[in-house]
C-alpha cells in the first residue's frame, strides 16, 4: 500500500513538473522561473545582458554555453525578437528571471536553421536555458559592462595560461597585454620585429591541449614559405602582433596566447570559441615596409 501510494505521489510530481512548461506561439516548450518580484518586465529599447545555453538531450552534450564565459548581450526590440527561440517569450521575462526551453531538430530542420547530420538527428531534442543577468537603457552602460567582462574573461585565460607554465615547468616573459612569450633564440636585436617592419615566420598552431590546427612548417615540400606579417595592420590576431615583438631577424621561440587577444568567443575552423593558443614561430626574416 505504501509503495502504491509513493507511486501515485511520484507520478503526480511528474505530472505536475512536465504541465508547468506552457506552449509559445510558434510551438516552443518553456518555463519560466521568476526571481526578483520588485522587477519590471523588459521594455522595448531596453537591453539585455544574459547567459544561455543549448544541449542535445539525447547524448546530453553541451554545443554552446556562456555560463563562466562572457554573456551575451543585444537590444529588446519587439520586431526581431524571433520565433522557435527563447527570445520569442523574452517579453514576458524581467532581471533576474531564468528561462527553460526545448526545440525540436527536425523543427529547426524544417525552419531551415539546421541540416541533419551526424549531430543533429531526426527526433532529437535540444534544451535550452537562459538567465537574465541585468538590464540596460543605453549603449553606454552596455559597453562598460562587456568591457568588465572582457578583462574577468581574460583573467581568467592568463590565470590559466600560468597555471598551464608551472605545471610543466616552462620559464616566460608575460607581456602588459597579456601574451607569455618563450625566448629560445632573440634573433638580431638590431633588426626586431615593429610596426614598419614586416615579418616572414614558419609557424606551428596548436592548442594548449597539444591539437595542431595550422601549420607551414613542412619539412618534406620544397614549395612551403614563410608567412609575411605586415605588423600593425590588424592582419593577425592581437596576440601575434604582441609576440612577435620580441623577435628578431632569425628568432625562434614559442608564444601562449590568451583566447581574448585571438578569437575570444568565436569559433575559427578547428579552434573552438574561448581557446588559448600557442605558436612556435622561427622568425626567418625582417624588412622594412
Amino acid at each position: 500500500m505504501i509503495k502504491s501510494t509513493l507511486k501515485l505521489v511520484a507520478a503526480i510530481v511528474l505530472f505536475a513538473s512536465c504541465n508547468s512548461y506552457e506552449k509559445a506561439p510558434s510551438g516552443m516548450m518553456y518555463k519560466i522561473t521568476h526571481g526578483d518580484g520588485n522587477q519590471k518586465k523588459l521594455e522595448q529599447g531596453q537591453f539585455v545582458k544574459i547567459n544561455i545555453e543549448y544541449k542535445l538531450k539525447s547524448k546530453d552534450t553541451t554545443l554552446s554555453s556562456t555560463y563562466g564565459l562572457i554573456p551575451v548581450y543585444f537590444p529588446v526590440d519587439t520586431a526581431s525578437l524571433g520565433k522557435y527561440t527563447f527570445t520569442e517569450i523574452l517579453m514576458q521575462c524581467k532581471k533576474g528571471d531564468k528561462i527553460e526551453f526545448s526545440l525540436s531538430i527536425d523543427t529547426l530542420a524544417k525552419m531551415g536553421v539546421l541540416q541533419l547530420n551526424d549531430i543533429f538527428k531526426t527526433k532529437d531534442i535540444v534544451l535550452g536555458k537562459a538567465e537574465i543577468l541585468d538590464v540596460f537603457t543605453d549603449v553606454a552602460k552596455v559597453d562598460a559592462d562587456y568591457k568588465k567582462e572582457t578583462e574577468t574573461e581574460k583573467k581568467r585565460e592568463v590565470d590559466a595560461i600560468k597555471a598551464h607554465l608551472a605545471k610543466n615547468k616552462i620559464t616566460a616573459v608575460e607581456s602588459p597585454e597579456g601574451v607569455f612569450v618563450v625566448l629560445k633564440e632573440a634573433g638580431d636585436v638590431a633588426n626586431k620585429v615593429d610596426t614598419t617592419k614586416i615579418a616572414s615566420v614558419y609557424y606551428k598552431g596548436y592548442t594548449i591541449g597539444g591539437e595542431t590546427f595550422d601549420t607551414n612548417i613542412k619539412p618534406n615540400d620544397p614549395t612551403a614559405k614563410p608567412f609575411d606579417v605586415n605588423i600593425g595592420t590588424g592582419s593577425v590576431i592581437p596576440g601575434w602582433e604582441i609576440g612577435l615583438k620580441y623577435f628578431g631577424k632569425g628568432g625562434k621561440g614559442t608564444i601562449y596566447v590568451p583566447a581574448m587577444l585571438a578569437y575570444g568567443p568565436q569559433a575559427n575552423g578547428a579552434i573552438k570559441p574561448y581557446s588559448n593558443l600557442v605558436f612556435d614561430l622561427e622568425v626567418q626574416d625582417v624588412t622594412k615596409k
